[in-house]
């Protein structure tokens, strides 16, 4: 064999001088990376609508507000920011997509989204449905441990919720006013559903972004609602003329039979009068004939002779005529004389 270059012992010693000059700066500048490694892994801060979960070997230990907060460093404490005090939303049907650079928000609906908004209704229509969910996390633990991924389970239970709603009602009825209606179940129903699963989620909101029928289908849904409409419209009329004739009718033979009423009270009451009246009549009678006979006689006679009026003689030869039984006042009596004598002098 050759020979080596150098002898083992001197090539071991080259190495060791450098190890013995540079050695201690290496471990320090070691240590020095390991502590600010440490600083800098050795605290955290929480965003004000934010809580953290943390976990230390994968077990949760705390959940902490906001703030800064300091924790064991090098990946043994891991934390988990959560935004418990912020509204957030998923769109179902469309998807708002922010533009860039200022722009507006763009809205975008495609052959995947349209799958998700049709929907067939109790009396077999199909409508195109777009709904938005706005939900907050109440509890952060559950969101991020009791399903493997919450914002997923939250989508699927939405829609089959939504769907069984629209299922179960009329075309008509979801398309115009039970739009709420349909809006407040679906949001009770899906809470329910996701307090069930534990989900730690709490459902602000669920609104009907807009209700149409498919494009291919829309002008036949406008005549359609076009036709309903007219014939509430109709409907709406007839009940206020019912309104207006009927309470009419009724006030009127209300009426009627009151004033049948009171004519009838008044002829009763007459007549028991005009009896009575007969019977005082026929006992002063048999009590004294002659005098009531007499009584009655210028009654009768002081009733109706006002209404013969005045009676005139005509004389041959005479220049007025004759007055007989003048009974008027004294001014009627001086218009009848004057009167007569013009009938004379025409004569």
């Amino acid at each position: 064999m050759p020979n080596p270059p150098y002898p083992p012992d001197e090539g071991v010693s080259s190495l060791q001088q450098p190890l013995r000059q540079y050695g201690g700066a290496i471990v320090g500048a070691l240590l020095i990376a390991l502590l600010v490694f440490a600083g800098y892994t050795s605290y955290y801060i929480v965003q004000p609508e934010e809580e953290a979960v943390v976990k230390r070997f994968g077990r949760v230990i705390a959940i902490k507000e906001p703030g800064i907060h300091f924790k064991i460093p090098f990946g043994i404490d891991r934390i988990h920011s959560v935004p418990t005090a912020r509204v957030l939303k998923e769109e179902f049907g469309f998807r708002s997509v922010s533009g860039r650079g200022g722009q507006r928000t763009e809205y975008r609906k495609d052959r995947v989204h349209r799958e998700e908004s049709l929907m067939l209704t109790g009396d077999l229509k199909v409508i195109d449905v777009e709904w938005v969910v706005q939900f907050r996390i109440s509890d952060p633990n559950l969101f991020l441990h009791r399903a493997r991924d919450p914002q997923q389970t939250l989508r699927d239970t939405s829609e089959a919720v939504m769907r069984r709603i629209v299922g179960n009602s009329l075309g008509s009825d979801v398309l115009t006013e039970k739009r709420v209606q349909v809006a407040t179940a679906a949001r009770l129903e899906l809470q329910e559903i996701l307090d069930t699963f534990e989900l730690g989620v709490q459902i602000s909101t669920i609104e009907l972004q807009d209700v149409t029928p498919p494009e291919r289908v829309k002008p036949a849904f406008n005549e359609v609602n076009q036709a309903e409409q007219e014939r509430e419209r109709l409907i709406n009329e007839a009940e206020t003329r019912r309104n207006q004739v009927i309470p009419r009718a009724e006030g009127q033979a209300l009426q009627i039979v009151a004033e049948a009423e009171g004519y009838r009270a008044e002829r009763v009451n007459r007549a028991r009068g005009e009896a009575d009246r007969f019977s005082a009549i026929l006992a002063e009678y048999r009590n004294a004939p002659a005098i009531t006979r007499r009584r009655l006689y210028l009654e009768t006679i002081d009733q109706v002779m006002p209404g013969v009026g005045n009676i005139y003689i005509m004389q041959e030869g005479a220049s007025s005529p004759l007055p007989l039984l003048n009974l008027d006042p004294p001014a009627a009596r001086t218009s009848g004389a004057a009167a007569a004598s013009r009938q004379g002098g025409q004569q």
